[in-house]
């Protein structure tokens, strides 16, 4: 299988590519899927969602202080 990176991967294969999709190679092709929940309902006027690419996953944190992470009520996958 060739990824959109033009890199080889191999049948049977699994990765985490650097968008932080879990990928994998079978004889139909490349399947990727999210490894990550992005979250759509927390407070958004004193709140901003940061994705941090070498974890791959979201924090909500306060917009004037970031070392304050705000409660997120829904994510999706």
């Amino acid at each position: 299988c060739l990824d959109s990176n033009g890199e080889m991967h191999e049948f049977g294969t699994h990765w985490t590519n650097t968008e932080c999709y879990s990928c994998s190679c079978t004889r139909s092709g490349i399947d990727c899927c999210s490894t990550f929940m992005i979250p759509t309902k927390y407070d958004k006027e004193k709140c901003v969602s940061i994705f941090n690419k070498e974890t791959c996953t979201y924090k909500v944190v306060e917009k004037e202080d970031h070392s304050k992470e705000c409660p997120i009520y829904e994510a999706v996958g």
